[in-house]
């Protein structure tokens, strides 16, 4: 096989879906591409949108609906899918697999635990209750809703990215792949000695390509205590189904949320130091470096783990949403740059104060901000209408099928 895959970062004739593009909903950043002789090769998986997919090892049971794409689309590897035939409605099918129904079923079927795991012939044997053509088509709407919320999510989060890049003079830089930029580059040891590191990612062209578009604009440091407070979480021992919230690395989402759908909580007193509040900035310092969210009302009080940096903001020049959003678009890449570590990337909460944050307009501010809060209005809605689609399939089960 490996003389007739090779997958690439660089945009070619097909894309090969993964279990994170999947989960991320997300199909243009940091996705991989196939040749079309691959394409032809890997005939079997070719997917032309509606196809169930269930990831069959890590996240085994995990299952998704592929959108329909307007370019050639094959399937990644440790996934499998399911192409219904004529008459059988995609949409309600997906709903029924990923309600509390669906889940026990799938659930029944995962083997092992390290890690766990599930194959394509064990889900054939699960049985699917046969909705009414109403309750296919209330359903098959539902899910169209959940996808056009979604697509008009990205839009503005797309809107507000370009905007960002736009006044930092980084347009350019957003189009190039970090192959084009990135093939071979030469520092000075005086570099090296000041730096006091010997890695060769962090002298990369592109990290002093940001700096410099960054250094053209009145800044802050966000070591600078007047404005800025950073802590670092704190450890667990237990945990519970009842007390506060204990947000993990793991529940931080890549568009500033906060997945509260497998929220730990803890009984124990944790220090007033380690809660949140509605504003605060969250960032994961171990393995995932750049990976931000914005805490809610919903939760005001949380504990933070020692996984999580905190970032508290006071600057009054400095919009809040648009301090977290530059901190995930920008911020993210200077992360990456300062984090330690070989196998398992860290970011401490000194490195942390290093990042610079310029001071753009407040009408630039405004925009951007803006933008995001709108996109996360969007997604926030189509969860709603994922959870709508669920709901009804739930409801026709429970009243015996009369849908």
């Amino acid at each position: 096989m490996s003389k007739n895959v090779n997958l690439s970062q660089d945009p070619d004739y097909a894309l090969m879906v993964r279990a994170i593009d999947l989960e991320k909903n997300d199909y243009e950043s940091d996705v991989r591409y196939v040749s079309r002789h691959a394409y032809n090769f890997l005939r079997k998986t070719k997917m032309y949108g509606q196809e169930i997919i269930i990831d069959k090892i890590g996240n085994a049971g995990e299952v998704f609906l592929m959108p329909s794409m307007e370019r050639p689309v094959t399937l990644g590897m440790n996934l499998f899918m399911f192409r219904l035939k004529e008459g059988y409605e995609p949409a309600y099918v997906y709903s029924f697999l990923i309600s509390k129904y669906g889940k026990a079923l799938i659930y029944q079927r995962i083997t092992g635990t390290a890690p766990p795991s599930i194959d394509k012939e064990s889900v054939r044997g699960i049985l699917i209750p046969l909705p009414s053509k109403q309750t296919n088509q209330v359903v098959k709407s539902i899910i169209e809703d959940y996808f056009n919320t979604l697509e008009e999510s990205k839009k503005f989060y797309s809107q507000a990215e370009n905007l960002l890049l736009e006044e930092l003079g980084l347009s350019s830089f957003a189009k190039a792949t970090e192959g084009e930029k990135d093939l071979w580059w030469v520092t000075n040891l005086s570099d090296v000695k000041s730096a006091n590191r010997v890695d060769a990612d962090y002298f990369k062209p592109r990290y002093q390509e940001v700096i410099k578009k960054i250094e053209k604009f009145k800044s802050v440091d966000l070591a600078n205590r007047e404005y800025f407070e950073i802590i670092t979480g704190t450890y667990s021992k237990s945990y519970s189904l009842q007390g506060n919230n204990y947000i993990r690395s793991v529940n931080v989402q890549d568009d500033l949320s906060i997945d509260g759908s497998n929220m730990y909580k803890t009984e124990e007193n944790l220090g007033k130091k380690f809660k949140v509040r509605p504003g605060d900035i969250v960032t994961s310092r171990v393995g995932s470096i750049g990976t931000l969210g914005i805490i809610s009302e919903e939760l005001n009080n949380s504990f933070i783990s020692d996984n999580i940096l905190r970032i508290r903001n006071s600057h009054k020049e400095i919009n809040n949403l648009f301090l977290a959003f530059y901190l995930k678009e920008i911020g993210s890449i200077l992360m990456t740059r300062l984090s330690r570590g070989s196998v398992q990337q860290r970011l401490n909460q000194e490195t942390l104060t290093e990042i610079t944050v310029p001071i753009l307009s407040k009408d630039s501010q405004r925009k951007i901000a803006e933008l995001v809060r709108k996109s996360h209005e969007a997604r926030k809605k189509s969860k709603e209408f994922l959870e709508e689609a669920k709901r009804k399939v739930e409801e026709m089960i429970e009243k015996g099928g009369e849908s």
